[in-house]
């Protein structure tokens, strides 16, 4: 790799299949599948295709929180995407999200018509309106989850490609990218901390899909969850993160939404495919693997 202190950009770039550290072999500069692969169909209406990251738990919550306040409509199917084997690349989930980015979410309640949402915003925002519910109804109260909606949208993307790629995964430490990176999510954790200092939720009173957005996030960074970069960044100066990430963690559809799909850490935590409720009690990892 070059010296990055004397690296001057070509007058035309190109793309080096070995750059991109940890995430090379999945990264190209175009878009479209790299090869056939249909995707399942289960017996739900809503078939979600996700992996356990911060974007995907974002839908499973709110599906659980669905399911758990009496929307029996909100039933799934979930499947698991194994991004770092690039399945998202498979022809089937393109037809979903061109962008190949997980989570995807087919609703199949018109089988002759089925819709295709993408991007996890998108879909928190299209099953909210669906099932009228986890996005208040007043006008100014819409408008105040909304914003920190996509104010998550906006700034997720400095936190995770931007601090976790350059502080975690980059093959070399950069001091200037993770420096200018590390300064904006204090500037965010903070936006965050003031915020939640003067209301219990970020909307408001109300618990809804901006807390769903937001956590699975910020919630992770201040828990150390993500990225181990907690003593790095203080995140024991954000109280009022604190007080809100572990209020939202104690709730039931969270616990179980945060399972769905998830590939890593304790097996007991584990449900890489979820069908049924009751599948949160026999098709964790823990106990499908051969006993010893």
């Amino acid at each position: 790799m070059s010296d990055q202190a004397s690296y001057t950009p070509p007058k035309v770039w190109t793309w080096d299949q070995e750059n991109g550290g940890q995430f090379a072999k999945i990264n190209r500069p175009i878009a479209g599948p790299t090869h056939e692969k249909e995707l399942p169909v289960g017996r739900h209406p809503l078939q979600l295709y996700s992996l356990a990251t911060p974007n995907g738990v974002k839908v499973t919550v709110l599906l659980e929180e669905l399911l758990a306040a009496g929307h029996t409509g909100a039933e799934y199917d979930a499947w698991l995407i194994r991004i770092n084997e690039g399945d998202q690349f498979g022809s089937g989930f393109v037809d979903v999200n061109p962008n190949s980015k997980i989570p995807a979410l087919l609703d199949r309640s018109d089988p002759s018509k089925p819709t295709r949402v993408f991007e996890s915003g998108s879909i928190l925002l299209y099953l909210a309106e669906k099932f009228g519910a986890f996005l208040p109804k007043a006008p100014a109260a819409r408008a105040e989850s909304l914003s920190w909606l996509f104010w998550q949208m906006g700034s997720a993307p400095y936190l995770g490609g931007g601090f976790g790629h350059f502080y975690a995964y980059a093959p070399t430490k950069i001091e200037y990218a993770i420096n200018r990176f590390a300064m904006e999510t204090k500037r965010q954790l903070d936006v965050l901390d003031r915020r939640l200092a003067s209301s219990e939720y970020l909307g408001g009173s109300e618990y809804s899909i901006a807390d769903m957005a937001v956590w699975p996030w910020y919630g992770n960074l201040v828990k150390g969850g993500v990225y181990g970069a907690g003593e790095f960044l203080s995140v024991h100066e954000y109280k009022n993160v604190l007080r809100w990430t572990d209020a939202i963690a104690e709730r039931p559809a969270v616990k179980r939404g945060r399972m769905v799909n998830r590939s890593f850490g304790d097996p007991s935590e584990q449900l890489l495919e979820r069908h049924d409720a009751s599948d949160f009690d026999t098709k964790t990892q823990d106990k499908l693997q051969p006993k010893p």
